[in-house]
Parts: C-alpha cells; sequence; structure tokens
C-alpha cells in the first residue's frame, strides 16, 4: 500500500487484532483479521505513522551499522603489495626503534617484521623485536607507542606498574593510543 510516505504489506489471518510491525530489514508488515476493511486499516497505518517513521529510522540506523562494520569486499593483498608494506614498515622500525632504544637507554636485537594475526609487537628475552607491518597504517602516535612498549620490556619482562611507568616517562599520554589500538585494530586488518 502506498497511502503514506512508506509501502506496507497486510497479511490477513484469523487474529483478533490490528497491529503494525517493522521488521530487521525496514519492511513494513501490518497483520489484520480477516474481513478488516482496507480504508480502516489505512486509517489505523495513518495513527501509527509517527510510530512506524521512528522504527524505520531505527531500522535504518541498524542496518548501516551492520554494513559499515562488515568487511569491504575487495582482491585479497597480493604477494607483491605485501611485500612493498613490509619493506615501508621495515625502513618506519629500524628508525623508530633506533631514535626511542636512544631515549630510553636500551639495547635490542634484530627487528623483524610480520604478520601475526594476535599481536602488534613482541620482544624475545634476547631483545629480538617483532612488529606487525599493519601498524603503519594506524596513526603514527600508536605506532610509537607500541615501538616504545615493546623496548620498555627491555628493562621489564612483564606488564607490571614498573613497566607502565617506563612507558609513561617516554610517552605520558599512552593511554590514548593503547585505546585506540584495543577499539580499532580490527579496522586496520580491514584497511588493506
Amino acid at each position: 500500500m502506498t497511502d503514506h510516505p512508506f509501502d506496507y504489506e497486510i497479511i490477513y489471518s484469523s487474529r483478533r487484532t490490528i497491529a503494525v510491525q517493522v521488521t530487521r530489514d525496514g519492511k513494513v508488515i501490518v497483520r489484520s483479521p480477516r474481513g478488516c476493511s482496507r480504508t480502516f486499516i489505512r486509517n489505523f497505518v495513518s495513527r501509527n505513522e509517527d510510530w512506524v517513521r521512528k522504527h524505520l529510522a531505527r531500522a535504518k540506523e541498524e542496518a548501516d551499522r551492520r554494513e559499515a562494520a562488515a568487511p569491504p569486499d575487495r582482491e585479497p593483498l597480493s604477494e607483491k603489495d605485501r611485500a612493498r608494506y613490509i619493506r615501508i614498515a621495515r625502513d618506519i622500525f629500524t628508525r623508530k626503534v633506533g631514535y626511542y632504544a636512544r631515549i630510553m637507554g636500551v639495547s635490542y636485537g634484530r627487528i623483524a617484521i610480520r604478520e601475526q594475526k594476535t599481536r602488534w609487537g613482541s620482544c624475545s628475552s634476547k631483545g629480538n623485536l617483532n612488529f606487525n607491518w599493519r601498524l603503519i597504517l594506524a596513526p603514527e602516535e600508536v605506532v610509537d607507542y607500541v615501538v616504545v612498549h615493546e623496548l620498555a620490556h627491555r628493562k621489564e619482562m612483564n606488564h607490571s606498574r614498573a613497566f607502565y611507568a617506563i612507558v609513561a616517562s617516554v610517552l605520558p599520554d599512552y593511554q590514548k593510543s593503547r585505546t585506540w589500538l584495543r577499539d580499532n585494530g580490527q579496522k586496520l586488518w580491514d584497511a588493506v
């Protein structure tokens, strides 16, 4: 029916009352007793038009949110492109590790660039550092935070208060980057 700014479908059944429903995908359905006149249904929908509009808007918001959360359809990253990102990441992390290691007075072993599914960086007991290349898609202060975090393990191989005091001595507002990574890290996997 199109007497309103939205279409609706009428479903007749042996029910006793009339009701209007907005489905999750934004369809308006009027459930009506058999024998109810079109005029009665049209008037019922008119009386409930504000309610229907509100629920249609809510359904659209939910649909938009689901669509935004879904990873975009795209070609998988080619090996050539992945190798290029890894080269860029190696350059960025080599410079940043050297810079922050001097500031923090720590040494380190080799730097490896990987694509770990569960970590952004790691530091071995020998001082070898691993970084996820996808971090280069994050804001620069987030990259700095991960570098400082891993280098802080050269002094404290844990996540104690003393460890975070070391991180804070270099990056006083590191919590912002930590929060950004927790809230947005998945987007770095969806970005390319």
